[in-house]
């Protein structure tokens, strides 16, 4: 086996919701890192906003310091409308690894649920629930969580009828009935309307 001189966690959030970015983070470090420097932390569902605030402090802080990087990419609802969620998705995962500029034959990764690294990093393990059980999933899935909530509550201010500063985009009840009355608004996934546009 070749030899590990970076280890990579990814992790995506926004794959259900009806509004907003699909957003996927990629954290690495070295293979030496102090994973004790992460004791405690736990994938971003399992975290209340401010705990989650909080451990997106202490990994900027940990990127400042030259401790990690991470690389972080939003895909639009438009271009998910284009090309469809999983595309999306795998598109992040490889413009997240191309924006840290990792060596594939010297980098192992480990991804959340059903995500996947191009084919040319051959040292990948995709792991069921690994934001819970894999500390450097748990950070990209903190990152992600933060940044795309961060960016649903500034839209929310510019598109205020459909309350996205509180349910983020996803298909709650109150956030069905205002696109029934106002219909889509930019930030709407259309392909995944179809039903609620519908009356369904």
């Amino acid at each position: 086996m070749n030899d590990i001189r970076y280890k990579v966690g990814i992790d995506e959030v926004g794959r259900g919701p009806l509004a907003g970015p699909v957003a996927l983070c990629a954290c690495v470090v070295p293979h030496d890192f102090d994973m004790a420097q992460l004791a405690g932390i736990r994938d971003s569902k399992q975290l209340s906003p401010q705990k989650r605030e909080e451990w997106f402090l202490k990994i900027s802080t940990m990127k400042a310091a030259g401790f990690l990087d991470f690389a972080y990419v939003a895909i639009s609802a438009s271009e998910i409308d284009a090309m469809g969620i999983a595309p999306a998705i795998s598109r992040a995962v490889a413009e997240c690894l191309g924006a840290l500029r990792v060596p594939h034959e010297a980098t192992q990764i480990f991804l959340d649920g059903s995500l996947r690294a191009p084919k040319r990093f051959i040292m990948q393990e995709t792991i069921i629930k690994g934001d819970e059980k894999v500390p450097i999933i748990s950070a990209a899935s903190i990152v992600a969580k933060v940044l795309r909530d961060r960016y649903m509550e500034g839209e929310a201010r510019k598109y205020p009828h459909y309350g996205f500063d509180a349910h983020k985009g996803y298909g709650t009840a109150a956030h069905r009935k205002a696109i029934r009355k106002h219909g889509p608004s930019p930030l709407h996934r259309l392909s995944f309307l179809t039903n609620i546009l519908k009356g369904v």
